[in-house]
C-alpha cells in the first residue's frame, strides 16, 4: 500500500483564518483542534503567484523535499506562524519502503528542521513528521504516535485529504464508521 502527503500542518483555526478568502484551500479537520491543509499546485499558485515547483533528484538529508520552498511559499509560513507553530510535512512510501521530512515555522521563523528520515531506525517520536507534531504541540494520547493520534493516517494521499476536507469529516470519521458497522452486526 502506498502513502503519499504533502501539507501544512497547525492550529485549526489559525488555518482557517489565514485561509479564508482562499479559493483552493481545503482544510482535512485532525484530532486536538489541529488541521491539515494539502498543498496543491492551485493552492501554490494562489498562495505565491508562482506555479509549485519541484526539486530535481530525489530528497534527501541535503535536499529534505521533493517541493521547493519558494521564497514566497516560505515567506507565507513565515507570516503565519507569527500567530502559531506551523509545520510543513510531506511523505511518500510504497511497498514498506519511503521517506517523510518536516520543518516546523515558530515566531515568524524557521525554528525547527527541516528533518528528512528514509532509515526510520530510531524512535517514533524523533521520525520527522512525529517530531514536527510534537513541535507544534501535539499531545500524547492512545495512539502509537502523533501520527496517528492527530489522524493524518486516515487518508492515503494528498488527494485524499481534499477529498475528506471537502466533505467535512473528521479524522475519526473512520472509526465512526466501524463503530456504527459493528453495532449492526
Amino acid at each position: 500500500m502506498s502513502y503519499q502527503l504533502s501539507a501544512i500542518v497547525a492550529d485549526a483555526e489559525l488555518l482557517r483564518e489565514e485561509t479564508r478568502d482562499l479559493d483552493h484551500a481545503v482544510l482535512g479537520e485532525l484530532r486536538q483542534d489541529f488541521a491539515l491543509l494539502p498543498v496543491t499546485p492551485q493552492l501554490v499558485q494562489e498562495l505565491t503567484g508562482a506555479a509549485l515547483d519541484y526539486a530535481t533528484g530525489e530528497p534527501g538529508p541535503e535536499q529534505p523535499f521533493a517541493l521547493t520552498l519558494s521564497p514566497a511559499l516560505t515567506e507565507t509560513l513565515t507570516r503565519w506562524s507569527r500567530r502559531g507553530p506551523v509545520a510543513y510535512v510531506e511523505a511518500e512510501f510504497a511497498g514498506g519502503a519511503g521517506h517523510q521530512a518536516a520543518a516546523v515555522w515558530l515566531d515568524g521563523a524557521l525554528a525547527w528542521g527541516p528533518r528528512f528520515d528514509s532509515a526510520f531506525d530510531g524512535p517514533r517520536p524523533q521520525w520527522p513528521i512525529n517530531a514536527a507534531l510534537i513541535e507544534l504541540g501535539a499531545e500524547p494520547g492512545t495512539w502509537i504516535d502523533p501520527f496517528a493520534e492527530l489522524g493524518l493516517h486516515v487518508e492515503r494521499s494528498t488527494e485524499g485529504w481534499l477529498t475528506h476536507g471537502r466533505r467535512g469529516l473528521s479524522a475519526d470519521y473512520w472509526d465512526e464508521l466501524a463503530e456504527e458497522w459493528e453495532a449492526r452486526q
